[in-house]
């Protein structure tokens, strides 16, 4: 089963879609108000979508192609949704990050190589363990969450805007400080990479980007094995495409260890709050050697997480003058 929200002239609704055939939830606004109907119920997203019925069909594919198609899950209150993920996780992760940091004794690990070998020797514990934590990393709150067909906004300060396909998770804490994961959904980390490059401890300023997710939540099981297309369009035609792997057969750490080390923080598990946690990947048209310029439209496609993900790049002036700050 799969959740969006979709504008519906002055309102706003939540859909279900099962297979090809999608249908307005009634009774609900927001996918955070069903997934609490849920929590209270002490029953599952499937249980209480099909408990309220079906009320009007939907075709998700004009709503998405006429702008109506609403993040899949968003916060009442942007400050209480927080955008966070986890890289060097996939298998294939490494190569690229370790080139931006080579040392020139190519004898001698980064701390780069060094994270992903921490988590390919430790990564995956037995059951009811605790393995390796993950590089982690903090993007901002709901304010940074754009929307399907939204702007990706590269800010005044930036050196670079690329895309980065992954999958997120999206989790809600319930009243008693439980993380409820409500399902999954298509992610484009958006990161300045030649920032990254200049120095890895630049790595949080890097991040400090806009990231989109959408349009459909998968709700249930993160496949063992995701797989699908990244690219790039300008002016219409693609300039560059590759395919992209995720889902547990591809990475070096499990979905529980990430999980783990997110959410062991208290700051993390505050009651109603939002949470959207990137998982990583191995593929970025940076390490092609693509420039985004922009205009550029990103596209992230997996058929097992339905609609694609489209955004197009918008770069702010470069920033010239400092930021002042006022004396009270």
């Amino acid at each position: 089963m799969f959740l969006s929200q979709i504008r519906q002239g002055e309102s706003r609704a939540v859909v279900a879609r099962i297979g090809a055939a999608a249908h307005v939830v009634p009774g609900v606004a927001s996918v955070i108000e069903l997934a609490q109907a849920a929590m209270d119920a002490g029953h599952g997203l499937g249980t209480e979508v099909a408990a309220r019925g079906r009320g009007e069909a939907v075709d998700l594919a004009a709503a998405l192609a006429e702008g109506r198609v609403l993040l899949p899950v968003d916060h009442p209150d942007p400050c209480h949704m927080h955008l966070t993920g986890t890289g060097l996780t996939h298998l294939g992760s490494a190569a690229t990050r370790n080139a931006m940091h080579a040392k020139a004794d190519p004898e001698t690990l980064t701390d780069s190589m060094k994270m992903f070998r921490m988590g390919l020797e430790g990564g995956r514990p037995e059951a009811g363990g605790i393995g390796a934590q993950p590089e982690w990393f903090y993007k901002g709150n709901g304010h940074a969450a754009a929307a399907p067909g939204m702007p990706l906004v590269s800010p005044g300060c930036a050196l670079d805007a690329g895309e980065e396909p992954e999958i997120a998770g999206i989790y809600l804490i319930g009243a008693d400080g439980t993380p409820f994961r409500l399902g999954f959904a298509l992610g484009n980390e958006f990161s300045d990479h030649v920032t990254e490059r200049g120095n890895y401890l630049w790595l949080a300023h890097s991040k400090l980007r806009p990231a989109a997710f959408g349009p459909e939540l998968l709700v249930g099981d993160l496949p063992e094995h995701v797989e699908g297309q990244s690219r790039i369009r300008r002016n219409g035609a693609v300039i560059w495409e590759k395919p992209f792997v995720s889902g547990e057969a591809n990475m070096s750490h499990s979905l529980s260890n990430l999980e783990h080390h997110h959410f062991k923080y208290p700051i993390f598990r505050q009651p109603g709050d939002l949470h959207v946690h990137f998982f990583g990947t191995a593929t970025l048209s940076f390490a092609d050697g693509i420039t985004c310029q922009p205009g550029d439209q990103f596209e992230i496609e997996v058929p097992a997480f339905g609609l694609p993900l489209r955004n197009p790049l918008v770069q702010m002036p470069a920033q010239t003058a400092p930021v002042t700050v006022q004396k009270l």
